[in-house]
């Protein structure tokens, strides 16, 4: 048998917990897996994983092996990678997960400049704000914003992310213009659903933090969406500026509070964890990077 296939299924296994995840990840079936683990095993004499009905946990041999083995499976794809730069020969499918907004507005243009680039490599989007598993949903790549909560994946840090908050003139017509974050809890506000409120209304200025308690009647999932009930005149808004610029453009939403500086945010690519990541995904994130070196958005 093998031995890179061996490593293969061995470290796939441990990054997508289970040997289903593995073998639907290397798109093999779930014996052939078990059955190249368990090769593995018995040629190196020891036991990698203990193995129960309903999971599989790394024994500490398991854990020192999974360390070489990932670093050998790295360098062979870099190797791989090297030679598919040389040749423009870098094909298959990757799977990949974009908040609705800013997949919209900011990743349309580096994704169509990629695919031209790489004919031979089909992307499937998912568009949605919701924060997928993506493990689980078998995702290769996602691009994250704000503060990254699960500590167990890979992070690259592609932009800063500014925010701006934002009113209709109408809106501030009729309730008058907020001076201090304080004076927001009297205001209504738009709550961004997938990030606590707390995080979403906090301010800097003069090296204090400032998060009012806030009330309100609509929160969503999505930012676009909120920005256009801001525009109507129903509340206050807080926002990145890839989302309200062109509402601020148009004289739909003013910016407000300009005195006081929101938490720094970033957008990032994450990974699923472990270092098994295909040589067509670093590509895609390679790109991604050059696209916005040295850009705020």
């Amino acid at each position: 048998m093998n031995r890179f296939e061996e490593l293969e299924a061995y470290v796939a296994v441990v990054d997508y917990r289970g040997f289903g995840n593995a073998a639907d990840k290397l798109g093999i079936a779930k014996s052939m897996v078990s059955r190249r683990v368990s090769e593995l095993e018995r040629r190196l004499g020891v036991q990698l994983l203990q193995r129960t009905t309903r999971r599989q946990a790394v024994t500490d041999a398991g854990r020192e092996f999974y360390r070489r083995a990932t670093q050998l499976i790295s360098d062979m794809q870099d190797a791989e990678l090297s030679v598919a730069h040389g040749q423009t020969a870098i094909s298959g499918r990757i799977r990949l997960a974009l908040p609705l907004g800013f997949g919209v507005s900011r990743l349309a243009q580096p994704l169509s400049q990629f695919l031209l680039r790489h004919p031979e490599i089909s992307i499937e989007v998912d568009l949605n704000d919701r924060r997928q598993d993506l493990i689980k949903e078998n995702i290769d790549l996602a691009i994250r914003i704000g503060e990254l909560e699960d500590s167990s994946l890979i992070a690259r840090k592609l932009a800063n992310v500014h925010f701006a908050v934002c009113a209709s003139p109408e809106y501030l017509r009729v309730n008058g213009e907020p001076q201090h974050p304080s004076e927001l809890v009297d205001h209504e506000v738009l709550v961004y659903s997938n990030v606590s409120v707390g995080r979403q209304w906090s301010y800097q200025r003069d090296g204090k933090r400032v998060s009012p308690r806030m009330k309100y009647r609509l929160s969503a999932n999505n930012g676009e969406f909120l920005a256009a009930v801001a525009s109507y005149g129903q509340a206050i808004v807080s926002g990145p500026l890839a989302l309200v610029q062109s509402y601020i453009d148009s004289g739909q939403l003013v910016p407000i509070l300009t005195k006081f500086v929101p938490p720094e945010a970033g957008m990032y690519a994450v990974y699923p964890p472990g270092r098994l990541v295909a040589g067509r995904v670093r590509v895609l994130s390679d790109a991604l990077h050059a696209h916005f070196q040295g850009v705020d958005i």
